[in-house]
């Protein structure tokens, strides 16, 4: 399995590919940043950011795009940009029909590190470890989007499996014979 994680940001968006499945030793394929100016103007922001995703899937063709879910931030204007950033992530790997999965930061702390309180260091030095790279990503938005992606590998067997049962019961939910209303096909 090949998934890109993306870190959403306006300024710095983290992008990394990495390439395995649960269980085994993961490898990171790519890692970056996709940059914009912060004192352009936001649509040229958001142009800049779909065309460097727009790269990241030419040149390394994911399977799955893993996106950090937006959360509640005290700032509104950090928050606006990093789901305005969000958005475009997920309308270029739509576009594509590449399905994308959004994970909470701390599902990808508890995923990586195992707390979901873990700071930005820890995360760094895990997925270090996990991808047995020489250093740490830098800046930290590259090292979350790697973390990303492996809290998707990780985490997507067992979401898929959750998935398929609750098709397989809301189907045979469906299909289930319907008991006749009481006024109708009984004798009288």
């Amino acid at each position: 399995m090949r998934v890109l994680g993306v870190d959403p940001g306006l300024t710095r968006c983290g992008v990394g590919v990495v390439e395995g499945v649960a269980g085994r030793p993961l490898t990171m394929v790519g890692v970056g940043v996709v940059r914009t100016p912060a004192d352009a103007d936001l649509g040229h922001r958001l142009v800049a950011v779909e065309q460097g995703i727009e790269r990241w899937l030419d040149e390394h063709r994911p399977e799955f795009v893993a996106v950090e879910r937006v959360f509640s931030q005290h700032n509104v204007r950090t928050v606006m940009g990093t789901a305005q950033a969000s958005a475009v992530a997920i309308l270029c790997a739509s576009r594509r029909g590449i399905p994308v999965a959004l994970h909470t930061p701390s599902e990808v702390k508890a995923a990586v590190t195992g707390s979901g309180r873990a700071d930005k260091a820890q995360v760094g030095a895990m997925v270090t470890r996990l991808l047995r790279l020489a250093a740490p990503p830098k800046p930290a938005d590259a090292a979350d989007a790697l973390a990303l992606a492996i809290c998707h590998i990780w985490r997507a067997p067992a979401q898929n499996r959750l998935q398929q049962a609750v098709a397989l019961h809301t189907a045979q939910g469906v299909r289930r014979p319907q008991t006749p209303h009481p006024s109708k096909g009984r004798p009288a």
